[in-house]
């Protein structure tokens, strides 16, 4: 079976952020469960909005919807870990784009990978219920430019 591979840039990370690992994200096997992580990655693109003076529901005039996600698990996380969130955006398009998370945690003092994410975003408008157009200001912010 393939493997989920997520190809980061090097450059242009378009926001980074700290979130600790939560007693509650912890599962049975002791670590960070797939259900909680997929939780952290929406917390992470809402810090990022905020950042940015949006939300979800308006972010530069659109509302945004996950039409899909990739998980690829590198590494155990644990209650008590710090996760280090790189953002970046690709594939920019009329009405959708992608988000890359590098999810990552200091062990033995080095980094080490916990998660690569990617989150498939479509815009939407709610009133009318039907996908629509990115608005410019969204636009510019995931293209890094302020």
């Amino acid at each position: 079976m393939a493997r989920v591979k997520i190809k980061f840039p090097s450059d242009n990370c378009l926001f980074e952020l700290s979130i600790p690992v939560r007693i509650t994200d912890i599962n049975y096997g002791g670590h960070v469960g797939n259900d909680a992580l997929l939780s952290i990655v929406h917390e992470a693109r809402v810090q990022m909005l905020q950042h940015w003076g949006m939300t979800e529901l308006d972010a530069g005039g659109n509302s945004l919807i996950m039409a899909d996600v990739m998980i690829a698990y590198k590494n155990e996380a644990f209650y008590g870990d710090i996760l280090n969130v790189k953002i970046w955006a690709e594939e920019v398009g009329d009405k959708s784009f992608d988000l890359l998370y590098l999810f990552s945690s200091q062990r033995d003092g080095h980094p080490k990978d916990i998660a690569h994410v990617k989150t498939g975003l479509v815009c939407f408008d709610y009133k009318i219920k039907k996908i629509a157009n990115l608005k410019e200001g969204l636009r510019m912010r995931l293209k890094g430019i302020e």
